[in-house]
């Protein structure tokens, strides 16, 4: 008696309902994507080919990528407000320092004997000085860190965007690539905003 051999690879079969409906949301998005680049400027236009804004399309279709862009968002405006916090917190105990030198010094100038007068200001202009250069150094130190934090943020975010397949996002330092990514996630955006405003968000 003969075995019947069945065949072992299935397939994902899409219905071609499905398809049409796929094709057709495609097309609506790549047609309102053409149409917000017509407000970018012409050295944009031109770098966003039709191939790109078309699989752009396509990775917006289920809505992923922006709640992706979304939650970067989100992370982006939180570090944003802790570092803008540290460097205001910093720069009132610089202030809170510099009152205090400067009330320490109108004491002990009250109580200073005339002849010792010009030795005291001296010394005392020397600590304003170094407290000056320190506060100067500290506040550099900080903007270094937010400029660092925020480029990690950056790299983060071309990564994220990269593995979820969003064209024209990967690690780059390349100010016209930065400047490319800047407009697709502007379009990302517009587009989210459209599709909330017909109500599918």
């Amino acid at each position: 008696m003969k075995h019947l051999k069945m065949n072992k690879t299935v397939e994902v079969y899409k219905e071609p309902a499905d398809i049409a409906k796929q094709q057709e949301q495609h097309y609506h998005l790549l047609s309102q994507l053409q149409s917000l680049v017509k407000d970018l400027s012409s050295s944009c236009q031109q770098r966003l080919s039709y191939d790109t804004l078309s699989n752009l399309a396509l990775a917006l279709i289920d809505g992923t990528v922006f709640e992706i862009v979304q939650g970067l968002l989100e992370i982006q405006h939180l570090t944003e407000k802790n570092l803008y916090n540290q460097r205001l917190k910093l720069h009132s105990e610089h202030r809170a320092l510099k009152q205090e030198l400067l009330k320490k010094h109108k004491e002990a100038l009250q109580s200073c004997k005339t002849h010792n007068m010009a030795v005291l200001r001296a010394a005392q202009q020397r600590e304003l000085e170094a407290l000056e250069q320190r506060v100067k150094d500290e506040q550099r130190m900080m903007d270094e860190k937010i400029v660092l934090e925020l480029d990690q943020k950056v790299i983060d975010q071309q990564n994220t965007l990269e593995k979820a397949g969003v064209p024209g996002f990967y690690i780059t330092t390349n100010p016209q690539e930065l400047t490319l990514q800047m407009n697709l996630l502007e379009l990302i955006l517009k587009m989210q905003q459209k599709v909330c405003e017909s109500g599918s968000c």
